[in-house]
């Protein structure tokens, strides 16, 4: 996850007893998605991470072909997924 998302999961709080685990991340997220979509002749892909309160949105990155974008969506929304612990189904 980028420096933004991850600064918006610290504020929610987290239990300090769990070493190494990033605070809030497991506890209050709900669901991550990433966007892949084209801007200014390149692909965009965007991460979306569900809270209850809210969703945050974050650029991660564009990439000059839509393959390399997928690529970067699918890698970057399973290292999210197994912060919430597993891959989401359904």
């Amino acid at each position: 996850m980028t420096d933004d998302v991850i600064g918006r999961l610290d504020h929610n709080g987290a239990d300090d007893s769990v070493p190494n685990q990033p605070a809030g991340v497991a506890d209050n997220a709900l669901g991550v998605e990433t966007f892949i979509y084209p801007e200014n002749g390149r692909w965009a892909v965007d991460i979306c991470v569900l809270f209850r309160d809210g969703v945050v949105r974050h650029r991660i990155e564009t990439y000059p072909t839509k393959k390399r974008a997928e690529i970067s969506a699918r890698l970057i929304k399973r290292a999210a997924e197994r912060d919430l612990r597993g891959p989401m189904h359904g």
